[in-house]
């Protein structure tokens, strides 16, 4: 069974980041802005972390922001394609001509 975890994102808009701490430190996925789409190009995490549920919830939270902002999301990290590939309700977040 699912669970919410609950997270405070922060947009670091200087770093380009979306932003949250984990008792182990910081977790923040890096992106870049071109016309109205949102690259996800990397994920950031402690050396201890590896909590794919919570990186699901926080990529989950991030999409939410996308929706709100009306952007368009290009995965560019394989991580982020298989949160998409399992993910499919987000498929309408894909820039037309974007397959995976």
């Amino acid at each position: 069974m699912e669970h919410s975890i609950i997270m405070e994102i922060t947009d670091n808009t200087f770093a380009r980041q979306f932003e949250t701490t984990v008792e182990e430190g910081l977790v923040s996925v890096e992106y870049s802005f071109q016309e109205k789409k949102i690259f996800l190009t990397k994920i950031n995490t402690p050396d201890q972390f590896d909590n794919e549920e919570f990186i699901s919830q926080l990529l989950s939270e991030i999409m939410a922001i996308a929706i709100e902002r009306k952007l368009k999301v290009v995965p560019i990290l394989p991580k982020i394609v298989v949160f998409f590939k399992k993910n499919p309700v987000y498929k309408e977040l894909l820039p037309p001509g974007i397959r995976l």
